[in-house]
Parts: C-alpha cells; structure tokens; sequence
C-alpha cells in the first residue's frame, strides 16, 4: 500500500533531478504498488489450491505474502522520498513529517475499522492489512531521520529478531479477537488486539518494519542513478535465491526436517503441508521451524525472500518507469491510489458473491481498479480517499514545519494493502 501515501513536492528536487527521471521514477514506484495491489486481488479471490491436490497454484507461488510485503517494501521507500530523499529534512521541518505521519496513521487506522465493520466477522473472505499499516507508519516516526547503513542494519535486526520473539511468546498471548479487528474489539480485548497488530496476526507490525525500515533504506540512496537500481536488482534477486537455497539446506541436508518431524504432534503430511502453505503461528516446539521460507510464516528466511524478490521488483519497474513509463500507465494509474481501490475492493469482498465465479469476478476487481484509477487520475488527481488524508497530513505537518523550501521530490506511500 505504498500509494496510501500520495507524492508530496516537487518532480524536481533540489539536488538536480530532472523532469523525466523524476517522473519516471514515480511511476515505477506507482506500477510497483499497482502490482502488490493485483497480486493481493488475486490471492483474495482466485484459488489458492490446484483442484483435487494438495498443490498450490500459479497464483498462490506468485503472491501469496510477496504482495503484502511489496507494499510495505512500497510504504518505506514513499516515506523516505517525502521526508527527504537522500537529504532528510532537518529539523521542524522534519517533526513536521512525523506529525504528519502519525495523523496519516491514524486517519488509515479509522478507514480500516470503518471497512472491517463490513466484513464477516467468521470466515471473511479477506484478513485486510490496512490497520496493520497503521501500525507501521507509527513504528517507523522514530526511524525518519535515520541514514540508508543504518536504516538496513535495523531492517536486518526487526527481521531476524521479531520470528524469534513470536515463537518465544507468542504461545503466552491472547488469542485473536478477530481476523478483522473492529472499533468495539479495541475497547473489548485491547490486549489481544495489540498482540496480533504487534506479533500473532497476518500482517504482524514488528516483523513487516523489515519491509518498511529496507524500503526508507532504499528512498534514501540515488534513485536517479541507473546503477543504485541494478545493483538494489541483482541484491534482492541474490537474497531472494539465498534465503531459498539456505532453506533447503538446513531443512534437507542438515537434517532439520526429520529433528521437526520428532516434535510433538508433527506428521509427515502436516510437516510436508506445513513447508508447502506455511502454518498460522511459528510453532515453539523447535527452533528447526524457522528454517522454513514459505511466504507469509514471518520466519527471518520467510522474510529475506519476499524482501528480495520486492527490492528485484522495485528497482526493475523504477527502470522501466523511465525507458517506457506509458506502458506501465494501468499500473501506475491504480497504484496512486492504493488505499482508495484497495478499501473499495475489500468491501466489494464482504458481500461474498465471487465464490462459485473465482476468476470472472476477479477480471470484473482488476477491470474496475484499472478504469477507475486511469478516469479519476486523469481528471481529478489524487484519489477519493488519498486527497482528503494526505489534505490532513499536511495541514498538520505545517503546524511545526518550518516552512523551508526545497527538498526532496517523492511519493509518500502505503497500501497494503
């Protein structure tokens, strides 16, 4: 959901980036979060299961925690660009942006109840991200001002760190209140709620700052400079293929499946399903559980993989953003307004007709985010949910904002969705 966050500035900013680079780094930047936004559509509607196997489909491989950490990859990288860029705003200009940030955080938080009140409370069609994101741009106020070594160091740390603490104690919190928390959840079982914002949920805040703290890391290098792309690339292609490769390792030639088939309760079946589709909580029974890479398990190897493979696609579309952006306009078009489609295709979601007609209805999801984002940007800009927060996010960051010009040109950004 990078896009939650719209662009803020100037397309030239005052270190000498010109119009075109500008423009097309921000549409590579948009089409990155339009594809999180398609893949999160497809996880949510299309199958997950080959019919009559145990076997995921093309889909579920493609998108299946990979989007969801793309936007929150999308949302760091849109941070950096609108506090800064290379040059973070000192300063009031940059408590500015924190007050800012925490206004745009809480103004997220209120669409996202607003939508969970219309989704099933059992078995909802969707577990949606957007209050989770929420929680993200909160964690990140600290982390703004911060330089790219230190930036990835501490992204490296939430990573390796946060899985170990939510098998450590994660089996002592509370259990769920919801899959889509609501406003009457917060005031009934406030703790169980903070807990699965922070650790047990889908989306849990201190693992996914990795994605975040990575992508202001990587707002704040030279993103004009075609060999920072390359090698932000060929260094997610190589994590991405590591974390893979030592999952392996440890799991088959270290003898790590069969210590986690002698744990409690663990068969081959459910250790093989396991591997495949990830589980809902890192088991405590062993440490060998967090050598597993399947998306979503929020293991460190989990984790460096979807990382990867989001800093591979970023720096790609950033490329492609200049040498043909009108190619990538659909894209772009529905990823400048991420928190708008995404909202509207949740509550889309929540009537629960796309069951019996999975990949119809999700051409008729794509269909309209792509016709509606290309209308509505074309004649009207900002989106119908983006100009009224990022209106508010301003008008509060300009109580402490000094008011110095210049600056860094970006898109602030979440969605993510």
């Amino acid at each position: 959901m990078g896009a939650i966050q719209n662009r803020q500035g100037s397309d030239v900013g005052r270190e000498g980036t010109t119009l075109t680079q500008s423009r097309g780094r921000l549409i590579g930047i948009d089409a990155a979060r339009g594809l999180a936004l398609v893949g999160l559509m497809a996880i949510h509607v299309l199958p997950s299961e080959i019919e009559g196997t145990d076997d995921p489909t093309l889909t579920w491989n493609l998108f299946s925690g990979h989007s969801a950490a793309l936007f929150a990859l999308l949302a760091g990288v849109g941070l950096a660009l609108s506090s800064g860029g290379q040059r973070p705003h000192p300063g009031r200009r940059m408590a500015g942006n924190r007050l800012g940030l925490a206004v745009r955080a809480g103004l997220i938080g209120i669409i996202a109840l607003v939508v969970a009140a219309f989704m099933p409370q059992n078995d909802p069609p969707a577990y949606g991200i957007l209050l989770y994101y929420s929680v993200f741009f909160l964690l990140a106020i600290p982390f703004l001002h911060l330089r790219p070594r230190t930036l990835f160091f501490s992204a490296a740390l939430f990573g390796i760190a946060s899985p170990i603490l939510l098998q450590r104690v994660g089996p002592a919190l509370p259990e769920w209140s919801s899959f889509n928390p609501t406003l009457g959840h917060i005031f009934s079982e406030p703790a169980a709620v903070a807990s699965q914002l922070l650790l047990t949920g889908s989306y849990p805040a201190l693992a996914y700052m990795c994605y975040i703290l990575a992508g202001l890391g990587i707002g704040r290098l030279d993103l004009r400079k075609n060999s920072i792309l390359v090698w932000i690339a060929g260094t997610g292609a190589a994590l991405a293929i590591l974390a893979n490769a030592a999952s392996s390792i440890l799991l088959y030639a270290a003898d790590g499946y069969e210590r986690l088939l002698a744990t409690s309760g663990t068969t081959r079946a459910s250790l093989d399903h396991a591997i495949v589709w990830g589980l809902g909580a890192i088991p405590d029974t062993s440490g060998w559980w967090l050598a597993i890479a399947t998306p979503h398990m929020n293991t460190p190897l989990s984790i460096a993989q979807s990382l990867g493979l989001g800093l591979m696609v970023t720096a790609l579309l950033i490329l492609a953003g200049r040498k043909s952006g009108r190619w990538l306009t659909p894209l772009a078009a529905m990823g400048a307004m991420t928190l708008t489609l995404y909202s509207t295709h949740l509550l889309a979601l929540s009537a629960e007709v796309h069951y019996e007609e999975q990949v119809v209805w999700f051409f008729v999801h794509l269909t309209v985010a792509v016709v509606f984002g290309l209308v509505w940007s074309r004649r009207l800009g900002q989106g119908p949910l983006e100009r009224p927060v990022s209106a508010a996010a301003r008008n509060f960051r300009q109580i402490v904002d000094d008011g110095s010009a210049g600056g860094s040109a970006g898109a602030s950004g979440t969605a993510t969705r």
